[in-house]
C-alpha cells in the first residue's frame, strides 16, 4: 500500500503529527509525509491512501489572513514560537483548489487544535474531510484531532496517539481492500 500524508504546519505541531501518522502507516507499505508544496500531481500518482491535515485557525482551515497572523505571532519578541520550515508554502485551501485527486482513493483527515470542545475550538479536519469527499475521495475514518496546549506545543502523548491512528488507518484500508476483492 502506498500512502501520502499531506500536511500544512505553521509551528511544527501538524508536521510532527504527520510524520508520526506516516510512521504508523509504514508497517502497511510505503508511507511518507510531505508539506503541501511537495504534494504535486506526480506525488499523488499511484497512491492507495491520502491523509491530509492542517492546523485549526479561527474554527476551521487556515486562510491567508490566519496564516499571516500566525507568522506575526511567531516573530513577536518572547513568543517562544518557531515557524515550521515549510510554513511559507501554500495552504491547504489553495492546494485543494489546484489538485485533482486520484479517482476514488481512500482518504482521511486530521488537524491540530487547542484544548476544548470542538464547538468552541473548531476543527480544520471537518473542512478537510469535506473537501476530500468533494474531490471524489472515499473517507475511511472519521476526522481526527490532535491537541496542542496554550503554548502551542503538542500535548503529552499526542505524537504517540498519531502513530497509533496511522496504524489504525492502515488496518481500515487493508479491510476495505479485502472486502472489495471479496464483495
Amino acid at each position: 500500500m502506498r500512502t501520502l500524508v499531506v500536511y500544512e504546519s505553521m509551528f511544527g505541531n501538524t508536521h510532527r503529527v504527520a510524520e508520526r501518522i506516516a510512521a504508523g502507516l509504514a508497517a502497511a507499505g510505503e508511507a511518507r509525509a510531505v508539506p503541501v508544496a511537495e504534494a504535486t500531481d506526480e506525488a499523488l500518482e499511484g497512491i492507495d491512501l491520502l491523509v491530509v491535515g492542517g492546523p485549526t485557525h479561527v474554527h476551521g482551515m487556515t486562510s491567508a489572513r490566519s496564516r499571516q497572523a500566525a507568522h506575526d505571532q511567531a516573530v513577536r519578541p518572547g513568543s517562544g514560537l518557531t515557524m515550521d520550515p515549510d510554513a511559507e508554502g501554500p495552504g491547504l485551501r489553495d492546494w485543494f483548489d489546484q489538485r485533482r485527486l486520484p479517482h476514488a482513493c481512500a482518504a482521511a483527515a486530521f488537524d491540530t487544535r487547542m484544548h476544548g470542545a470542538p464547538a468552541l475550538t473548531g476543527r480544520a479536519s471537518k473542512g478537510i474531510a469535506k473537501r476530500l469527499a468533494r474531490h471524489g475521495a472515499r473517507l475511511v475514518a472519521d476526522p481526527e484531532s490532535f491537541i496542542v496546549d496554550r503554548d502551542n506545543h503538542l500535548d503529552d502523548g499526542e505524537a504517540e496517539r498519531a502513530g497509533a491512528w496511522g496504524a489504525s488507518l492502515a488496518e481500515a484500508c487493508r479491510s476495505a481492500m479485502t472486502e472489495g476483492r471479496h464483495g
